[in-house]
């Protein structure tokens, strides 16, 4: 059989385990009102430790009467205690009471078994509160990545009431989705008209990419940066003009302008010396970039 406890959520496994200080308040036989002389203990204990911080109290009896009775005996020791302290000594959150009644080892002096023993903490040690009592911090729970898929393919009305279908590079619309803030992510494949900031319909699909992860993450925050090739200089802006020309698609459609920025970056950050020796090089300056701001 077990003995009826009461707890306000502390374990007390952990207060033994780490041999907190312990003060007992000893009682008369089937008595729960202090004595004189506990009365005037406890007082000098209280005024001798005003700084230090209580994490229980537990209850018990000797062996004398029913289980029952001594259970409930022990209860009303630890209330005693409790009354008198409350509001003088820093008291644990979670404290505990706990009553043994009977149900424990017993001293052979009964007198030493009919008593009540406050476990506290001292001053120095409150900082390591938790880590005293064996209380592992609670571990904040992992963020869910939300799922979102993409089709590959997708059909568009256009402006004089056609229709086009474009196939969607759902690998590069994973990795916009999954970035985190400060990530830059390359538009593959995006071409203009020479000179110009026209989008080459071969290369409208590139748009509907990012609209459709802008529209599906609607957290999602970017900056649409431009870059060319060849010349040092960007002598009419056409980065500026790319990368503007992809922010008004997105307004256009209905993405907010707060989500969105863009800037023209000229020749400033080439990923090869500019004058390029190849093709493929002035193709991998000649490119527009997407910076996470936030998700």
């Amino acid at each position: 059989m077990k003995a009826k406890i009461l707890m306000l959520l502390l374990f007390l496994a952990p207060i033994l385990a780490n041999a907190q200080q312990q003060f007992p308040v000893y009682f008369d036989s089937n008595k729960h009102d202090l004595k004189k002389t506990e009365s005037a203990r406890l007082q000098k204990w209280m005024d001798a430790n005003q700084d230090v911080k209580i994490v229980a109290i537990n209850g018990y009896t000797d062996e004398d009467g029913s289980l029952g009775h001594n259970d409930s005996l022990a209860q009303r020791r630890v209330s005693t205690i409790y009354k008198v302290i409350s509001g003088k000594i820093k008291i644990r959150e979670d404290f505990k009471t706990r009553s043994f009644g009977e149900l424990h080892e017993h001293s052979k002096n009964k007198a030493e078994n009919r008593k009540a023993v406050i476990y506290y903490i001292e001053a120095k040690d409150i900082p390591r509160e938790n880590e005293i009592l064996g209380i592992q911090p609670e571990k904040a729970p992992e963020p869910q990545k939300r799922i979102v898929t993409y089709p590959e393919r997708i059909t568009v009305d256009n402006p004089d009431g056609t229709k086009s279908e474009y196939k969607l590079d759902v690998e590069f619309m994973r990795q916009m989705t999954n970035a985190t803030k400060g990530d830059k992510l390359t538009i593959a494949n995006l071409n203009f008209v020479i000179n110009t900031f026209a989008i080459v319909p071969e290369s409208r699909s590139k748009l509907y990419e990012l609209l459709l992860v802008l529209q599906r993450n609607p957290n999602l925050r970017i900056d649409i940066q431009g870059h060319l090739c060849c010349s040092p200089k960007d002598h009419t802006d056409l980065s500026t003009k790319r990368a503007k020309a992809i922010y008004q698609f997105l307004v256009m459609n209905e993405i907010e302008k707060s989500r969105l920025s863009y800037k023209g970056l000229g020749t400033t950050a080439p990923l090869f010396p500019i004058p390029e020796k190849s093709e493929t090089e002035r193709a991998a300056n000649r490119r527009v970039e997407i910076e996470i701001l936030g998700n």
